[in-house]
């Protein structure tokens, strides 16, 4: 490890310093706070790099990661009142979940299968995270936040008065079954409510409203007629440092130089910004809520989004760990890598971070700057946990509105501008009407759109569905269009030119190319129809059938009964192993094609056939 001991240095430093404004963003992005990224970024990027299975890897809070963290995050806010501090151990139960659920897809062997997940799923999710970044960053761009815009805040109190009342039902119908009694009891403590207590249920529902891509739509004329023109011009000072730093050098992340600057300006001349949450001071220490404030019933609702945390944070990794592995000419170890990430969110969730994982500029930029091992990643998020011992109060001080320019840059950045490109080239090969369309764009444009506006988790769902659904009918489409019932003079193998021509209306041949299985079954099912009376003998030619499913079984066994019902002989040519061993274990062989009728080869069937094959003039 410490061959490179003076590189692992130069690039473990750099990526760290890359690190610190991103972390600082998403924790602010995610409704948790800057310490809560800034956690992420230490304790995943240590023990992720300890652990894990791709040397030059850094890890540490990304996009993707951070906007299906603030679903959770938002949601369990949403049941606490708006409380942050009480939805706490619920929230950071969630990612611990996700990062045990990442070490079992390590322990299970699962790594190496997320390869396998379709283009189009990744590229339309990979763009709505652009999407959603940009947009919900519009408000703080602006300077506008819903919560404390009086007027907007105003039109929730009646609502927020029915929200207390109903939070009261339910506590006392916690205690016992609801009586006369405890309605009257209700209805006391709710005429007792405070101004102050409507007011805070009020703003929470006036954030709730005004949150997401949705969210912003609602509020954006009100933004804009509200526009605080220093925090607008602190983002758009950030965003352009960013971008135009970059045509300079370089060799200096132009991210913290806009950092730095604008942070500078806004300091030093004691403009009236807003700035980000404090920082807490000293040593990260465990929240031990997590355990002693346990509930299950407060997480239940949300075992399916940490299983989307796990694999989105195992997605992201090893496609990062592939960038890697091609710039130093290394081999990962997937399932390592994953157990890395699982050990590394764990740990951080204990300690109140948001989740993260693989970081491709990060990982890319500890590579350049000379990053050979693990103790390069180790090196990244012991600085950032130097910095925040350190710095923490100063970094207190960063407006809020730069932490916004550095996420719209990042959101710019994260869509998948390659797939967006494609759209008009890719094959249109499905017909919806009298319009032609391309199965891929529409599986990417659904994700995308669906991630956009209702939910990153379904969205994903339902596009593995539809390219599930997609595969399979073109595969189904293949293979039948390969496998069709034809007489024997027509598109005959070579092996096959030399069979009596007297015999071709007696003989007929089915060739199955490709697996035969759920998709494919149809064609198959017609083979009993589609032979004349005049045909006795049906030979089933399978040497190129390598797989066969369930359905292809019982589609088998389908059509042989019809056959034998017919008085026509099957004979199988070249059984391989799989299927073979399906169609024995429900007795296809021997009870429907005895094992005399299958043959090793064509030859073999050849001779059977002139041997007991009659010309029927």
């Amino acid at each position: 490890m410490f061959k490179h001991i003076k590189g692992d240095i130069f690039g473990g430093i750099t990526a760290g310093i890359v690190a610190l404004p991103l972390a600082l963003a998403f924790g602010v992005s995610s409704g948790l706070g800057p310490s809560a990224g800034l956690y992420g970024a230490i304790f995943i990027g240590f023990f992720a790099a300890l652990f894990g299975g791709t040397n030059t890897q850094i890890s540490g809070p990304t996009a993707p990661m951070t906007a299906v963290s603030m679903i959770v995050i938002a949601g369990i806010i949403a049941t606490n009142d708006g409380d942050v501090s009480k939805a706490l151990p619920a929230i950071l139960t969630v990612f611990l979940l996700a990062g045990i659920m990442q070490i079992g897809l390590g322990i299970l062997g699962l790594g190496t299968y997320i390869k396998y997940i379709p283009y189009p799923v990744v590229s339309g999710f990979m763009t709505a995270i652009g999407v959603i970044i940009l947009i919900t960053q519009i408000l703080p761009t602006v300077g506008y936040y819903p919560k404390e815009d009086v007027e907007y805040v105003s039109t929730f109190k009646e609502s927020a008065k029915e929200k207390i009342l109903e939070n009261i039902l339910k506590e006392e119908q916690g205690k016992s079954v609801l009586t006369l009694k405890n309605f009257e009891e209700a209805i006391n403590k709710g005429e007792k409510t405070t101004q102050a207590e409507i007011l805070k249920e009020a703003q929470t529902l006036a954030a709730n409203n005004a949150s997401g891509v949705l969210g912003t739509f609602k509020v954006l004329g009100r933004a804009f007629k509200n526009i605080n023109w220093l925090e607008l011009i602190l983002a758009f000072g950030t965003i352009i440092i960013i971008y135009g730093f970059k045509r300079i050098t370089t060799a200096v992340p132009s991210t913290l130089v806009a950092l730095l600057v604008m942070s500078g300006i806004a300091y030093g001349f004691q403009l009236n910004y807003r700035p980000i949450e404090e920082i807490p001071s000293g040593l990260p220490i465990p929240n031990l809520e997590i355990i002693t404030a346990f509930d299950i019933s407060s997480i239940t609702p949300y075992i399916f989004t940490a299983l989307t945390l796990a694999l989105l944070g195992a997605i992201d990794s090893l496609l990062t760990s592939v960038i890697a592995d091609n710039m130093t000419q290394t081999k990962h170890k997937p399932n390592k890598e994953l157990i890395g990430q699982g050990l590394g969110n764990s740990i951080a969730a204990i300690f109140g971070g948001i989740p993260g994982a693989g970081a491709t500029i990060r990982t890319v930029v500890n590579i350049k700057s000379g990053g050979k091992t693990k103790l390069s990643g180790m090196i990244a998020g012991v600085l950032l946990l130097i910095v925040l011992l350190a710095l923490g109060p100063i970094a207190s001080k960063i407006p809020a509105a730069v932490l916004a320019g550095i996420l719209i840059t990042v959101g710019i950045g994260v869509m998948d501008y390659k797939g967006l490109k494609a759209i008009p080239y890719l094959p249109k090969d499905i017909k919806i009407g009298p319009l032609k369309l391309s199965s891929e764009v529409i599986i990417m444009l659904v994700v995308m759109v669906l991630s956009s506006i209702w939910n990153l988790v379904y969205a994903v769902g339902i596009g593995l569905v539809l390219a599930s659904l997609t595969f399979m009918k073109k595969i189904g489409d293949l293979t039948a269009k390969n496998s069709d019932v034809k007489p024997l003079a027509e598109e005959a193998w070579p092996d096959e030119n030399e069979f009596p021509k007297n015999l071709k209306e007696e003989v007929f041949i089915k060739h199955i190319k490709g697996p035969l299985f759920f998709g494919s079954t149809s064609e198959f099912q017609q083979l009993a129809e589609q032979i004349p009376n005049s045909g006795s003998t049906i030979i089933i030619r399978l040497g190129r059938m390598p797989y066969i499913d369930q359905s292809g079984l019982y589609a088998m066994e389908d059509v042989l009964h019809d056959l034998k019902s017919q008085n026509k002989t099957v004979l199988f040519v070249k059984v391989l192993d799989q299927p073979k061993y399906m169609m024995e274990r429900i007795d296809i062989i021997p009870d429907l094609i005895p094992k005399e009728h299958i043959f090793e080869d064509f030859d073999t069937c050849l001779s059977w056939v002139l041997t007991n094959v009659k010309d029927v003039v």
